[in-house]
């Protein structure tokens, strides 16, 4: 729905959650009215400015109000308004650049005979559905089609620069959480809403998707701002040839596949650079090319020709990353956790020693890559960004540092004070550094360290309060099993938060089941999580992180209000909606199984 944050000079208005506010109107006359009115709402729109999910509701409360419909609509009117916005722009888009997302509730529950290749539904030879209308409609135009609810694949594809613009199908509630951060990030895209939410055999305005999937016409004269430009930058940092450019392998270009020319040295260094090269979403060597470009007036974020980054500035981005990878190596030792993007961790796959190592040299790596552009950055901004580094890299050591040695005492008494220390150190020195170095790449930095050093922490300890929240689904990304911080015994704020709300035999219940695995029975993990998670729930756990969730963002927008110019906080606004979209206050049941991933 929304994209990047709008452009204020005042505090940015704080409003309430619509998630009650999600209805489709059943009489189709409804339907159509509100979208004529949003066509007509959509002639006044200034498209040069990037919608604000504030903005649209605002905007969708009004048109609601002169309808003399009631508010239950509002999500529904808010998708109208979004596809009037970009409908120009999605249509200016040739169709083989254009992404068509279907649903799979759209099928057939009984008895569908599509196989599922990569990207979902292999439709084209069934035509038991709508769904293969549509499907095949569209790839013969040229569009790249996904029968998929998954964003993590569709901003993948986005961001890998196979696809400019979205024409999506989907209910409004994948409409908010799951397109959000695409989004958000400023693709072109409009969607057509499913006519209920209860995921099966549902029903679609079949004449309204097949205009959306027609659309073309001429480029229009104002273009809206995206982020879509700097994402792709950060990522192609990591694509083979471009890595090859800015840190060339000083060993060897290639391992012998047949191990005849047995090189260690040369395999040592081909384990980095894969492991660097492996999944994630770039958010961090991101931040800093955005913030690098926000104090140059924006310039990446209006079109890619007009991008202008060097390789200096690129391989001070490639070092924040460095850095991050490293430390995962480290962590997952540390944790002995067993799945990272999908895959066996390192020291799982090498050895502990060698993953040791690897993470030891990716250090190593990322300090190389800013002190050798200390005549391209100048002396004194080389070295204030390798300082920057090496705070960072202290602070999110002691983070850990503290972290495992609560994990290995025997008094696991943990207070939220004490959890939320931890938590300021985890996460948030990596966003200072990305943020800080790509500030002072553009000039001076003194006026913007204390800020950025204070909005950095609020914004980490809120994605760490999320990620507890994640901690309780199962995790495609990483581990892939529930439930993992209590099985590994950490210091979670949810865990101090239930301490502090349970009466005494209870506390003494929990503090009992966050011993290691080795004291509890065979076969109880299911048992334990279970009765772990009913104790958080009686603490009000859940709600309490949830408001200090929210807490942490009110205190990291309050900050991003007062920051100039508006290029720079209209990034820090961005940061906060797209890394803290986490909507998970109740945890699911604990599966006992590992998740299958999803494309």
């Amino acid at each position: 729905m929304a994209t990047v944050a709008d452009p204020k000079t005042s505090k940015r208005e704080r409003k309430p959650s619509t998630a009650h506010l999600k209805f489709v109107p059943q009489e189709r006359t409804v339907r159509d009215r509100i979208r004529s009115a949003a066509v007509d709402y959509g002639r006044t729109l200034d498209r040069s400015k990037p919608l604000s999910r504030q903005s649209l509701q605002q905007m969708a409360e009004e048109l609601l109000q002169q309808l003399g419909l009631g508010e239950q609509y509002l999500g529904f009117t808010m998708v109208m308004i979004s596809n009037e916005f970009w409908r120009d722009q999605v249509a200016a888009i040739d169709f083989r650049r254009r992404l068509f997302l279907l649903p799979h509730c759209l099928k057939h529950a009984e008895g569908c005979p599509a196989d599922y290749d990569e990207f979902g539904l292999d439709c084209r030879r069934c035509g038991a559905c709508s769904i293969a209308d549509f499907k095949v409609k569209a790839e013969d135009l040229g569009y790249k089609v996904l029968v998929s609810e998954g964003t993590p694949i569709v901003l993948k594809i986005i961001v890998s620069g196979h696809v400019d613009a979205i024409v999506g199908v989907a209910c409004l509630n994948v409409l908010e959480k799951a397109l959000d951060k695409v989004l958000l990030a400023g693709i072109p895209c409009v969607a057509i809403p499913l006519l209920s939410s209860n995921c099966r055999n549902t029903s679609v305005d079949e004449d309204w998707v097949a205009e959306y999937i027609d659309l073309r016409t001429a480029p229009p004269q104002t273009k809206t701002k995206t982020y879509v430009h700097l994402m792709r930058a950060a990522n192609q940092l990591f694509e083979p040839h471009r890595l090859e450019e800015l840190a060339p392998r000083s060993r060897t270009r290639a391992v012998s596949q047949d191990n005849t020319s047995f090189d260690p040295l040369a395999i040592h260094e081909s384990i980095a650079y894969d492991w660097l090269m492996q999944g994630g979403k770039r958010s961090r060597p991101f931040i800093t090319l955005a913030a690098y470009d926000a104090l140059r007036g924006a310039p990446g974020t209006v079109s890619e020709e007009t991008l202008d980054i060097s390789d200096s500035v690129c391989r001070t981005a490639l070092a924040i990353e460095t850095f991050h990878k490293a430390s995962l190596v480290h962590d997952d030792i540390e944790d002995d956790d067993t799945f990272r993007y999908g895959r066996e961790t390192l020291h799982r796959q090498y050895g502990v020693s060698t993953a040791i190592n690897v993470g030891d040299y990716l250090i190593g790596m990322g300090y190389r890559l800013v002190s050798r552009e200390r005549k391209q950055l100048g002396d004194s901004c080389a070295a204030d960004i390798c300082d920057k580094l090496a705070e960072a890299h202290l602070k999110l050591s002691e983070g850990q540092g503290a972290e495992l040695l609560w994990r290995d005492s025997a008094d696991k008494y943990l207070t939220p004070l004490d959890a939320l220390k931890i938590y300021a150190l985890k996460t948030a020195p990596a966003f200072e550094a990305a943020l800080y170095a790509g500030v002072r790449l553009a000039g001076p930095a003194d006026k913007y360290e204390k800020p950025l050093a204070e909005f950095s922490k609020h914004l980490g300890i809120a994605f760490q309060i999320l990620n507890d929240f994640k901690d309780w689904e199962a995790d495609n990304d990483n581990k892939l099993v529930a439930g993992q911080d209590v099985l590994s015994a950490r210091p979670t704020l949810l865990f101090a938060l239930a301490l502090e709300g349970l009466s005494e035999p209870e506390r003494d219940e929990l503090l009992a089941l966050m011993k290691p695995a080795e004291n509890h029975r065979t076969g109880g993990e299911q048992e334990r999580l279970q009765r772990v998670r009913a104790l958080f729930v009686k603490a009000g756990a859940f709600d309490k992180a949830e408001k200090l969730v929210d807490k942490s963002r009110d205190r990291a927008e309050a900050i991003a209000d007062n920051i100039e110019p508006d290029e720079l906080r209209e990034l820090l606004y961005y940061l906060v909606d797209t890394v803290l979209d986490g909507q998970s206050p109740e945890p699911a049941q604990p599966e006992p199984a590992l998740i299958q991933l999803s494309t």
